[in-house]
C-alpha cells in the first residue's frame, strides 16, 4: 500500500482548484494525470520583476516594475483599435494598451486618480513609452507581491503562462513533509537542502542561474530519482538472485554440429560472449543477462548456440521477437543451422490460426519442437512448454520487464538472455538494465564491408536522384528514409508518400512504399518484394529502423537527418553494408544546421562504432533524448539528467547496495523512508518484490 502521507501527491489533478473537464486534458499533456506530476513540471525560464526605474529611465524591451498614477482611460472608438489608459510619475507619462478590453473591467482595475504598480515589457513606441496588456496591476500596498522572480514554464496550446505558474504554485501546497530518506553523513557534505525545501527552491528560483546551472536543490532531487531507480533496480536483482536456478551443461555435440556448419569463424567477442553465457547457465542461479551488440555483429548465431546449450539437456528453448519481420528473420538464420545438429525449430506468430496453431501448440507443449521463435505471441496463456529452460528476447527495449518475466514464468527457473542492436553507453546501462549482467559484441564479422556516408544538403535532391537511377541501372537497391516531421504518424505518412510519388514519377513503378500505418501483412508484401529484388528502391519511414535484413542494399538516403536521432541515424545505416558489395549512406539535411546537428553529422561520417556513436549521443543531448527513450524503453527521468549527473548515478548505485546489504528488506528507520522515496518515484513493483519475497 502507498503510504498515506502521499496521498495528496498522488490526487488526480482535477481535485485543484480551477482544473475542471475542460482544462483537465491540456494540463495531462503537459504534465500528467496526477499532483506530483506538476512538481516534476520543473521552470524553463525566469522573469525578473525586481526592475523598478522611473518611467522616463524605463528600457524598451525589458520587464519593468513601475508605479504610476492613473491619469484617464481613452476607450476606442473603434474595435479595431486598442483601449489606451494614460498614466504617469513625476519623470513622464506611461500608456497601457489592452486589445478588446472591457471598459468596465479596466475601470475597477485601473481607477482614475488612484496609484498604481504595472509590470510587463516596456516598449517605446511613437516617442511613448508603453507597456501592452500588462502582467501585473495591483495597488502600492500589494507592491512586493509581485517585486518577485518569476518561474516560467513549458507550455501547451490551451494554457497560459500565468495559468500555469498558478496551478504549480496550488500543487507546491500540497506537498508534505516527508521523512528524510538520504544519509544523514552524505546530506551534510553535499550542503543539500531537505526534500520538502529542494521541491520549493527549484520551483522558486532567485535568479536565471538557477535554472540553468546544477544548484544545490537541483542536485538533491536529481539524485533521489536516481536513487529510487538503483534501489528498484538492485532490488529486483537481488530477488532474482534469490530464486532458485538450475544448471544447464550441455555435452557441446550440437553447438559443434552448428560451428561446423558456419561459413565463418566465431569472433573473440561473439566466443567470450558465448563462454559469459554459458558460465551463467550452468550455475545454480538463474541467469538474467544483457547480449548488446552493433547491427550486424552477430548475435542471433550467439543465441541460437546457447539455445542449443539448453536442448542438448533435454529442455527447450525460445526466442521472442518485437516484430513478424524480425521473427521471421531469426528463423531463415537459425532453422537451416539447427537443421545441420537436426534441432527442430518452429515459428509462431499472431498470423498462426485454427488446427495449424493447435498442432503447433501440441508440438511445443509435447517437446517436439526444440526451439520456438515468435512475436508477443509467445506470452499467451495457451501456450505451454514441456520443458522451458532459456528464453532469449530480442530487442529488449521492445517490451516491459513484466513480459520478461512472463516468458520466464512458463517454464522451472527459466534463464533469461536479453539482446539489443542499440547501442547503450554504460551510464544508461546501469539506469535500465542495472538488474543484468552485460556482455558486449564490439567486434564486426569478417566480410562485412565498411559503409562510406556523406552529408549533402537538400538542395542537392535532384543530384542524389540522378545518381540513384544511374545506380539503380548498374543493379543496386536503394532504402529511402523520410524523417518524423512531428509526432504524428500522418504527417510522417504524408512525406514517406510525397516522396515516394516523386521517386516513382522519375524513376517507374520499381519503388515500393512503408509506413507505420500499414497492416503488417501489406508491410510485408513489400519488404519481401523488395528484398527479392521485384523493387528497387523502398521509400520508408522509421519502421525499417530494426531487424531488416536485404544484404543485396547497397544505399541508404535519409533525408531531414538533422531531425533524427544519433542512435536512430546509427540504426538506419546499418540496414546497408551487409553484403560483400561496397556500401554508402548519403544523409541530406536542410541549413542552416544547429551545433549539435552538425556534430552528430560529423561523428556519423567519422566513425562506424556504435558504443562511441553512443556516449556521443549522450554527452550531445543529455539523458532525457538519448536514444529516443519514448521508443526505447530505457527510463525516462524527470528531474535528473544524465549528461550531467552521471557521477551521482554512481554514488546512488554504491548507496543503494549499501543499504540492501545493511537492512535487505527496508524494516529499519531509514529503510522506512526509503519505502517512501520508492512509491514517491513510481517504484512501487520493488517494493512488492519485497514482500513477495
Amino acid at each position: 500500500m502507498r503510504p498515506a502521507l502521499l496521498n495528496a501527491l498522488f490526487a488526480p489533478l482535477t481535485t485543484l482548484p480551477g482544473i475542471g473537464p475542460r482544462l483537465a486534458p491540456l494540463y495531462q499533456r503537459l504534465a500528467g494525470e496526477r499532483v506530483v506530476d506538476l512538481l516534476w513540471h520543473l521552470p524553463s525560464g525566469v522573469v525578473d520583476r525586481r526592475f523598478a526605474p522611473k518611467v522616463a529611465e524605463a528600457p524598451s524591451g525589458r520587464v519593468c516594475t513601475l508605479t504610476v498614477r492613473v491619469d484617464a482611460h481613452m476607450p476606442s472608438a473603434s474595435r479595431n483599435r486598442p483601449y489606451r489608459v494614460r498614466c504617469s510619475d513625476e519623470t513622464g507619462f506611461l500608456h497601457l494598451v489592452f486589445f478588446h478590453g472591457r471598459e468596465d473591467w479596466l475601470r475597477r482595475q485601473l481607477p482614475e486618480g488612484e496609484w498604481r504598480v504595472v509590470s510587463g515589457v516596456v516598449e517605446h513606441f511613437n516617442n511613448e513609452v508603453q507597456i501592452t496588456h500588462p502582467d501585473h496591476v495591483v495597488p502600492p500596498p500589494e507592491r512586493d507581491s509581485i517585486m518577485v522572480v518569476e518561474a516560467v514554464y513549458p507550455l501547451t496550446a490551451g494554457l497560459t503562462a500565468r495559468m500555469v505558474a498558478k496551478t504549480v504554485r496550488v500543487a507546491l501546497g500540497h506537498a508534505p513533509d516527508l521523512p528524510e530518506w538520504q544519509d544523514p553523513a552524505w546530506l551534510e557534505r553535499q550542503g543539500w537542502p531537505s526534500w520538502r525545501q529542494a521541491i520549493e527552491a527549484v520551483h522558486h528560483p532567485d535568479d536565471a542561474r538557477a535554472i540553468t546551472e546544477d544548484t544545490p536543490a537541483r542536485r538533491r532531487l536529481a539524485y533521489d530519482e536516481l536513487l529510487a531507480n538503483q534501489l528498484a533496480l538492485v532490488m529486483v536483482r537481488t530477488h532474482m538472485r534469490k530464486l532458485k536456478g538450475r544448471p544447464l551443461a550441455g555435452d557441446g555435440r550440437l553447438r559443434q554440429a552448428v560451428l561446423a556448419a558456419l561459413p565463418f569463424r566465431l569472433t573473440g567477442a561473439q566466443e567470450r560472449s558465448l563462454a559469459e553465457i554459458e558460465a551463467d547457465m550452468a550455475a545454480p542461479l538463474r541467469m538474467l543477462r544483457l547480449l548488446q551488440g552493433d547491427v550486424g555483429s552477430g548475435k542471433t548465431v550467439v543465441a541460437l548456440l546457447a539455445a542449443l546449450a539448453a536442448v542438448e539437456t533435454g529442455a527447450q528453448a525460445a526466442l521472442m521477437a518485437p516484430t513478424e519481420i524480425l521473427a521471421r528473420q531469426h528463423l531463415a538464420t537459425i532453422e537451416p543451422l539447427a537443421a545441420a545438429a537436426g534441432v527442430r525449430v518452429a515459428l509462431l506468430t499472431g498470423r498462426d490460426k485454427g488446427k495449424a496453431r493447435e498442432a503447433l501448440l501440441a508440438a511445443v507443449a509435447a517437446g517436439e519442437v526444440d526451439i520456438l521463435i515468435g512475436t508477443h505471441s509467445l506470452f499467451q496463456e495457451d501456450v505451454a512448454f514441456r520443458d522451458l529452460a532459456l528464453a532469449v528476447i530480442d530487442e529488449q527495449h521492445r517490451f516491459g520487464v513484466h513480459q520478461r518475466l512472463d516468458l520466464a514464468s512458463k517454464g522451472q527457473a527459466v534463464d533469461v538472455l536479453v539482446m539489443t542492436a542499440t547501442p547503450i553507453p554504460r551510464t544508461l546501462l546501469l539506469t535500465a538494465y542495472g538488474d543484468m549482467d552485460a556482455s558486449r559484441l564490439d567486434e564486426k564479422p569478417p566480410g562485412r564491408q565498411p559503409v562510406d556516408t556523406r552529408a549533402l544538403p537538400l538542395g542537392r535532391l535532384e543530384d542524389v536522384v540522378a545518381g540513384v537511377r544511374r545506380a539503380i541501372m548498374g543493379g543496386a537497391r536503394v532504402y529511402w528514409v523520410c524523417p518524423l516531421v512531428e509526432d504524428s504518424e500522418t504527417s510522417d505518412m504524408a512525406a514517406a508518400e510525397e516522396r515516394h510519388r516523386h521517386l516513382t514519377d522519375i524513376l517507374g513503378s520499381r519503388v515500393g512504399l512503408v509506413h507505420g500505418r500499414m497492416k503488417s501483412q501489406a508491410k510485408d508484401k513489400v519488404m519481401a518484394a523488395f528484398a527479392a529484388g521485384e523493387v528497387d528502391i523502398l521509400v520508408a519511414t522509421t519502421v525499417i529502423e530494426v531487424g531488416v535484413n536485404v544484404p543485396e542494399a547497397t544505399i541508404m538516403v535519409i533525408e531531414h537527418a538533422e531531425r533524427f536521432g544519433l542512435a536512430q541515424l546509427h540504426q538506419l545505416r546499418g540496414r546497408v553494408g551487409r553484403g560483400t558489395a561496397a556500401s554508402s549512406c548519403l544523409l541530406l539535411y536542410d541549413a542552416p544546421l544547429s551545433e549539435t546537428a552538425k556534430a552528430r553529422l560529423e561523428i556519423m561520417r567519422a566513425t562506424e562504432d556504435g558504443f562511441r556513436i553512443a556516449e556521443e549521443d549522450l554527452r550531445l543531448r543529455g539523458g532525457g533524448e538519448i536514444l529516443g527513450t519514448r521508443q526505447s524503453g530505457l527510463p525516462e527521468f524527470a528531474l535528473a539528467d544524465l549528461g550531467l549527473h552521471a557521477d551521482l548515478l554512481a554514488a546512488a548505485r554504491d548507496d543503494a547496495r549499501l543499504v540492501l546489504d545493511r537492512d535487505p528488506d527496508l524494516t529499519g528507520p531509514r529503510g522506512q523512508s526509503l519505502r517512501v522515496l520508492l512509491y514517491l518515484f513510481d517504484r512501487d513493483a520493488a517494493v512488492r518484490t519485497l514482500r513477495s519475497g
